[in-house]
């Protein structure tokens, strides 16, 4: 371990899923083992850049759903990954600038670049913290300090719950932030899935192997019961893209790849 790697936590010579999806981005946020390992999946998936900049537009609207349509004023955003372009909070605050936002992020280049660019925001927070750690999410002093947990909160785990494997018990995770939750909460997420293209999304999984995190695709069945007895909004919980209007992406590789949902508590 180098001296910069005792002291922050980063390891600039392991892959990182964050900055992988930087790098299929077009970000500058990325180390040499990052681009290699995205290289990699680049070979085998071309489309993924495509996917990921579909992934921002789907994040976009489905934050403008849930505080545009929905009301919502407290956004939970889990695995927030590296700011970017038309972040949350900046797409929450062209509707409501009073919505409050907390991000959440074990990576620490993550928070960092957060915590520089929201130096001056009064109704967003960063926060370092695991996401498979729910209960120490949900207490953290920051945390409380800005969601009231006793009024509806949108969680969003957009894109993340495919990098937990099995054996950290995801469903588990998810169903301790849903009982934190109060009635008219929302839960959204999006996921990879194996439905469609399973040995595709094998030699992916296999290349995420020498990274920070794993790639767990799952099926719909597996999907849906991240959401437990939440009420699904329409469409349901389908295929990633091709509902948008207008569609998103032509791409039949990229449109049915992953499903998304937005649930309800009641």
């Amino acid at each position: 371990m180098t001296h910069s790697e005792a002291g922050t936590g980063l390891q600039p010579d392991k892959p990182n899923a964050a900055r992988m999806f930087d790098y299929y981005l077009g970000g500058k946020d990325n180390f040499a083992a990052d681009r290699a390992a995205a290289a990699a999946v680049l070979q085998v998936a071309p489309w993924m850049p495509e996917a990921a900049r579909q992934g921002r537009g789907l994040i976009a609207r489905t934050v403008r759903h849930l505080v545009q349509e929905r009301g919502i004023r407290q956004i939970l955003d889990l695995g927030s990954g590296l700011p970017t372009q038309d972040n949350v909070h900046e797409i929450a605050h062209r509707i409501d600038p009073d919505v409050r936002v907390v991000y959440v992020d074990d990576d620490p280049v993550v928070c960092a670049h957060g915590k520089a660019l929201l130096a001056d925001a009064k109704t967003v927070t960063v926060v370092r913290g695991d996401l498979r750690q729910p209960e120490q999410v949900l207490s953290h002093p920051e945390v409380t300090a800005a969601l009231d947990f006793d009024q509806p909160i949108a969680v969003l785990m957009m894109f993340v719950l495919h990098l937990v494997p099995d054996e950290q018990d995801p469903q588990q995770v998810v169903a301790t932030y849903r009982d934190a939750l109060a009635p008219g909460s929302y839960l959204a997420l999006s996921h990879a899935s194996t439905d469609v293209h399973p040995d595709l999304m094998a030699r992916i999984s296999a290349i995420y192997e020498r990274a920070n995190s794993p790639f767990v695709p799952r099926s719909h069945a597996g999907i849906s019961e991240f959401f437990g007895n939440f009420v699904l909004e329409p469409p349901g919980l389908v295929n990633m893209w091709p509902y948008a209007e207008p569609p998103a992406t032509e791409d039949p590789e990229v449109a049915r790849t992953g499903y998304s949902g937005v649930g309800r508590k009641p």
